[in-house]
């Protein structure tokens, strides 16, 4: 059971020292000097860097943008009536507490540790060309999700229907509304971030040359989703919306390290020619 963030961060950070040292055989302190010797050493690496933690910020200021707006018409009732009780039958056919210490686990301290492990990775194993769309590809998953929670609120699961859905997420992380509600808002559904940057994760780790991190990435994003329904959190139609942009965020991204992005039928090689990305800053 987790009893604070400070905690979550002691566990993310113990999350991360192990999934680099399964995935890379190397010290994980190693790693951590390299990606502070990239920081110090190139600029355009430190830019985009920047531009993440950036992007994060912003999406803190989305949250307070949200409570100075006239709230507009919640659409959480018109996505109930589409999909029913479908989350309401996931927890019931399989919560178990085992079950929801591994998936409250996956939702709050791995899913972290999987953005922080992505940089690390590809940082040492010089992936330079994964580590520029893992960037671009987070950036544009909250660029596009955050109009749809200014503009169309969608309450989560639990919130809207707590008479059949629980909030499993008070049984692994008692204090989660005290110490990790102020990170995300109770009606920024639509689309799950949590889905959609699972898949970008899981994406761009499929082109990497570790093999057992593309099996890692790609079954904890299956568990991450899994247990956004298992939580109480959110609606499929949340999932889909993520998934969707999971891919499309993914998949521009790539295009543009690669040089492959497309616009009027013109070739945009903005970052040099796809044979030699590989190792370039």
């Amino acid at each position: 059971m987790i009893t604070s963030m400070n905690q979550v961060t002691l566990l993310i950070a113990i999350s991360v020292f192990f999934l680099l040292l399964i995935h890379l055989r190397a010290n994980p302190f190693k790693t951590t000097g390299l990606f502070v010797k990239n920081l110090y050493q190139s600029p355009k690496y430190l830019l985009h860097f920047l531009a993440l933690i950036s992007i994060l910020v912003i999406n803190k200021f989305e949250l307070w943008l949200e409570r100075q707006m006239v709230t507009p018409a919640d659409f959480t009732p018109h996505i109930y009536r589409f999909e029913g009780d479908i989350v309401y039958w996931i927890q019931r056919i399989f919560e178990h507490e085992w079950l929801t210490f591994i998936l409250g686990f996956f939702y709050v301290v791995i899913f972290t540790a999987l953005l922080a492990a992505s940089i690390a990775i590809y940082t040492h194993t010089k992936q330079f060309h994964l580590y520029y769309a893992f960037i671009y590809a987070i950036i544009i998953n909250y660029l596009l999700a955050i109009p749809f929670y200014l503009f169309v609120p969608v309450n989560e699961v639990w919130y809207h229907i707590p008479q059949k859905v629980q909030f499993l997420m008070l049984d692994f992380f008692p204090t989660f509304e005290q110490e990790y509600r102020p990170l995300s808002g109770l009606d920024n559904c639509l689309p799950s971030l949590h889905t959609s940057v699972s898949v970008t994760i899981a994406l761009i780790a499929l082109r990497s040359k570790l093999v057992l991190w593309r099996w890692t990435a790609s079954i904890s994003a299956v568990i991450i989703i899994f247990s956004i329904f298992y939580m109480g959190i959110h609606w499929v139609v949340d999932m889909f919306a993520g998934v969707l942009l999971g891919v499309f965020a993914a998949t521009v991204s790539l295009r543009v390290v690669e040089g492959r992005l497309w616009f009027r039928k013109m070739r945009w090689p903005l970052f040099g020619q796809a044979r030699d990305y590989n190792e370039k800053m």
